[in-house]
């Protein structure tokens, strides 16, 4: 073979034709194109059929002789052989000879080819075919028949792609003859119409031949047709994985691969009329309210059932599942099997709620079931996780829920748990979630093993045309960023539907990788059952009009077919009615909607059987000195040997062993000492955001990297115990919103585990907002689920700019839930108030304070979400460090920090109480230090914001009768703290006195971008703070 090879074989351009990989995994490695193996003086011309553009088909065709000289063509046979035998360039092939050659001449090259025909042609036919088949692979989608109403091209083109031998119509023959001349006598292919029925031997990387190895071009055609232009369009081109290819091509190509037994027939038509007659049973019942319903796609619940049953035969046992509204209620009641009677009684106006919280809708509630899978007999858990309107926020919390169950499960393949997520088209291709999902599917800490995504493709956006929703041709284009295989179906083929769905199954159980069914369907009433769409899509909603539903054109096929008669199918149908009635019998007995009986995440033990936390009680969050100590030592050492950190951190690490030698901490030493005793007592931890494992401001060090060995790291925090708790801790991608929903998700799994996220900056959660306001805030009191999340977010007014200074702490107080106008009369005030809250929001100023709100966190009875606005400057200023002895056991978390100096001791002389939080602080203690005012102003620290410390803070006003009362602030004063303090000062004073602000002054920005300007206006707030005649003649 080495005749065949020229240099202009090695060092030619990729052309279409050689972009098909066809070696396969069998043959004897060979070098390939780009490879420079050896090169001949003979011209390329001694050969002219091995130019670059044909060389890969004869390499394709000696690879086939060497395995079976009879597998070929009885002059590739000659040639090879020749080749083989020594022929030198240009003598084992000739081509045939003029007509003025010698009778002597012709008889030798006669006798070296035998009579040879035109390889030269024989070879640019073999190479089109393969083009052909490569066309139909790539752009055959384009022309499949998708669309049920047939008004619509799902890829929103009209015109057929230029190199694929077929029509729109595929009956009419004048037009497919007339699409072949065109592509062929002289033109894309160069074949000719008699070339139909000349067989052409098949490449290696198609299906279509079964157990052949050569068809007639007729048949290949024909053949191609079957496999990507009827009702499935696969689209799998762009994925650069030979294997993965070659298993979507086998899947698809394969003749006869379609074939449904009898009895699996007659299980999908039972199951289209549980999916259909359930949408109809409410609509008879309540035809004026809104459900979101099914119809136009029921044949969705015979999917996901294929997918959950194919998935459970794979061994997985646990699914998790998110989706938007439109036919929710059906897969609560037909796939998660939630009990109809609960579902009916929703419908009830005068249904009382007996939870605590705001409720919501019915269609955006969840479910979790463990049930036996009929078809497998195994055991299944199914979870459908609550979701608001925003469509498509759930997406990351079902990933994180997911990639948390297979981490308590010990699941690192992803072959217990897997995820399902269902999406609307104009959603999937609008929203930009979806986006920053999908690049987190193949990240080491976020990974969940693939997720069959299922988009409801209704061909329309409430009331937009696809054609105005998106600029890709499909809505699912996004997917193929991952590499994901993206395979379109007619919804109202079910056969096709679920045999796509068990193909999605088995790519998910056998690559692990994420995987897209469209299911291109309609929606047969408007948005909602209330909506009009012939307003605004009349043509389409007069072919809906006239549309058959699926379930009966495929009870009539089924029934002409001889798989079921009328009786048994009318049968079928009265015995889901009946079930339905019976419910809805049932659900008139229902008085009381209990929102907790459709809670997504439940957690066994945690609570007591009634849900209420099993104690009113938090113990001691300190430690004892010797686990400090122990911990300090790892914080400042490296617990591997031979490792090389850098030499900047070797001072870091020292600096922190002569804190713990000195019994103090830092706030890097003190999150390291929160987190070291939790890990302990089988607390895991995750800690994840942008930058986290050295932290933005170079504090952290939880991940150390040897200096000469590439990708070599420790994490010293998994060296502390010899039974702890594994902690990680990961750089996530640069993502708000994804990220933080994956966090919230991994929180919702288990209660026994700290889940952290970090901001980069505190100002960059506001494009996560969707998740804090949806999820965080309320979804306790919407879904009766507790979270435990902790948001840390840097803040502190410290010139950087607008961007790098708020974590708009005024946003997170606002939408706290306690009454600014009541004092709380409460019975264990501060651990009820907790219970109480919606969630914590503070903001410390000693290291010792955030290492006790952190283990509070934890050792609380219930779960809260934690929001922490956390320093930057603080990190390393010489006085924000705390001694041992404030995180000795049978210390607490402070809810503020009253003035311990001068002041405190004759607190009838104070003329001033300054109320601040967080870093500010500092700023005003240095400030009283200059002015020598240490007697008369007092400064107490609020450390925990919400819920509000009213009981504490009245005893500091009862401690300075004398003195008047400032709340001080860094931050604007339209911003920050203000609004949220006064009111609720006021109250714990009950308006004795007035309450005075010093700050900077409202502003639209968070901060100034000119240091000096930032100077000013810090001097100005400060000088306000301190001259005792500020207010005087104000009311």
């Amino acid at each position: 073979m080495f005749h065949l090879r020229t240099c202009a074989t090695k060092l030619r351009p990729l052309t279409a034709s050689q972009t098909v990989k066809t070696i396969s995994q069998n043959r004897p490695a060979a070098p390939r194109t780009f490879q420079q193996i050896r090169c001949y003086s003979a011209p390329v011309a001694a050969e002219p059929f091995l130019s670059g553009t044909n060389s890969n088909y004869v390499e394709e065709m000696y690879y086939a002789w060497l395995e079976n000289p009879k597998s070929v063509h009885k002059s590739w046979d000659i040639f090879f052989r020749n080749a083989n035998a020594g022929a030198v360039p240009g003598t084992a092939y000739q081509s045939p000879p003029p007509l003025s050659t010698s009778l002597s001449t012709l008889t030798h090259a006669q006798s070296l080819v035998q009579a040879q025909p035109n390889v030269d042609k024989l070879v640019e036919d073999h190479l089109a075919v393969q083009s052909l088949i490569r066309a139909y692979q790539i752009r055959g989608h384009h022309v499949a028949q998708l669309d049920p109403l047939g008004i619509l091209d799902a890829d929103l083109d009209s015109s057929v792609p230029a190199d694929i031998i077929t029509s729109t119509d595929k009956l009419d023959l004048a037009v497919f003859k007339e699409r072949l001349r065109v592509l062929t006598v002289g033109g894309f292919y160069g074949l000719d119409e008699s070339d139909l029925d000349k067989v052409f031997h098949l490449p290696t990387t198609t299906f279509i031949g079964g157990n052949e190895s050569a068809l007639p071009l007729r048949e290949i055609i024909r053949r191609l047709e079957m496999a990507y232009c009827q009702h499935i369009g696969v689209e799998f081109m762009f994925i650069n994985d030979l294997e993965q290819c070659q298993w979507i091509r086998q899947k698809f190509e394969t003749p006869g691969v379609m074939q449904f037994s009898n009895e699996e027939k007659r299980t999908l038509l039972a199951r289209l009329v549980r999916s259909t007659r359930f949408e109809e049973f409410l609509h008879r019942k309540w035809s004026s309210e809104k459900r979101f319903g099914l119809e136009g796609c029921e044949v969705l619940i015979p999917a996901l059932k294929t997918i959950i049953d194919k998935s459970s035969e794979k061994g997985v046992d646990y699914v998790i599942m998110g989706m938007p509204h439109r036919g929710r209620l059906n897969v609560l009641a037909n796939v998660i099997r939630k009990e109809l009677e609960q579902i009916f009684c929703q419908f009830d106006s005068k249904l009382e709620a007996a939870d605590e919280g705001s409720g919501d809708v019915k269609y955006h509630l969840g479910m979790y079931h463990r049930r036996i899978n009929r078809v497998t007999d195994r055991t299944i858990t199914l979870s459908l996780v609550a979701n608001p309107s925003h469509l498509e926020a759930a997406d990351p919390v079902v990933q994180g829920k997911t990639k948390a169950e297979q981490f308590y499960c010990g699941d690192t393949e992803g072959k217990k748990v897997m995820s399902i997520l269902l999406h609307g088209d104009a959603a999937f291709a609008g929203q930009g979630i979806v986006y920053e999902t999908f690049h987190l599917s193949d990240l080491p800490s976020y990974t969940t093993h693939g997720t069959v995504h299922v988009v409801v493709n209704n061909q329309i956006g409430f009331t937009t045309d696809p054609r105005m929703a998106r600029s890709s041709p499909y809505p699912t284009d996004v997917a193929r960023v991952v590499n994901a295989p993206i395979f379109h179906v007619n919804a109202d083929d079910p056969e096709a539907v679920v045999y796509v769905c068990n193909v999605a199954a088995e790519w998910r159980s056998t690559f692990h990788k994420d995987v897209v069914v469209d299911l291109v369907c309609y929606r047969r009433n408007g948005h909602n059952e209330m909506d009009e769409p012939m307003f605004t899509q009349p043509l389409m909603y007069k072919q809906i009009r006239k549309q058959k539903t699926v379930l009966q054109k495929y009870a009539e096929t089924l029934v002409s077919q001889g798989v079921v008669n009328q009786p048994e199918y009318e049968e079928e149908i009265a015995k889901y009615d009946k079930i339905c009635e019976e419910a809805h019998a049932r659900s008139k007995d229902e008085k009381i909607l209990h929102i907790k009986h459709w809670l997504d995440s439940p957690w066994p033990g945690f609570f007591t059987l009634d849900g209420q936390p099993r104690s009113m009680t938090c113990p001691s969050t300190g430690l004892n000195e010797e686990d400090l100590v122990h911990i300090g030592r790892v914080a400042s050492s490296v617990p591997v040997e031979n490792f090389t950190i850098h030499g900047g951190l070797s001072r870091i690490l020292k600096t922190r062993g002569e804190l713990v030698t000195n019994r103090t901490v830092d706030w890097a030493l003190a999150e390291y000492m929160a987190f070291g005793s939790l890990l302990k007592e089988g607390i895991h931890i995750r800690l994840s955001g942008q930058d986290v494992e050295r932290g933005t401001f170079s504090h952290r060090h939880h991940v150390l990297h040897d200096q000469n060995v590439d990708k070599r790291t420790c994490i010293p925090m998994n060296h502390l115990w010899p039974n702890q708790a594994p902690y990680t801790v990961c750089n996530s991608s640069l993502s708000e919103y994804g990220v933080l929903g994956f966090e919230l998700g991994f929180a919702m799994a288990s209660p026994n585990a700290l889940v952290l996220w970090e901001a980069q900056f505190g100002d960059f959660h506001n494009t996560a907002q969707c998740i804090i306001d949806q999820f965080i805030c309320s979804g306790q009191s919407k879904w009766v689920r507790q979270n435990g999340m902790v948001l840390l977010l840097p803040h502190g007014m410290e010139g950087m700019g607008p961007e790098h200074s708020s974590a708009r702490p005024e946003r997170f107080l606002q939408m706290c839930n306690d009454d600014p106008d009541v004092f709380p009369k409460l019975d264990d005030f501060d651990v009820r108030q907790l219970y109480d809250c919606n969630w914590i929001v503070v903001n410390c100023s000693t290291p010792a304070n955030f290492f006790h709100v952190v283990r509070r966190q934890i050792l609380l009875p219930f779960r809260k979400p934690l929001i922490v606005f956390t320093p930057k400057s603080l990190l390393r200023h010489p006085e924000a460090r705390s001694s041992f002895d404030d995180m000795l056991t049978g210390t607490h978390f402070q809810r503020i920090i009253p003035e311990n100096g001068v002041a405190a001791q004759n607190p009838e002389g104070v003329k001033r109480i300054l109320f601040c939080t967080g870093k500010v602080y500092y700023e005003l203690t240095r400030e009283r230090k200059t002015r020598g005012m240490e007697a008369d102003v007092a400064i107490t620290r609020v450390e925990q914001l919400s819920p509000f410390p009213f009981d504490l803070l009245l005893k500091e006003f009862h401690k300075y009768p004398n003195a008047d009362l400032v709340w001080c602030q860094e931050e604007h004063k339209n911003q920050g703290y203000y609004d949220y303090v006064k009111p609720r000062l006021r109250t714990t004073i009950d308006r004795a006195k007035p309450v005075w602000y010093a700050g900077r002054e409202p502003a639209a920005a968070p901060a100034t971008g000119n240091k000096k300007t930032h100077l000013t206006e810090l001097q100005r707030f400060l000088d306000t703070a301190f001259n005792l005649d500020s207010f005087k003649g104000l009311s």
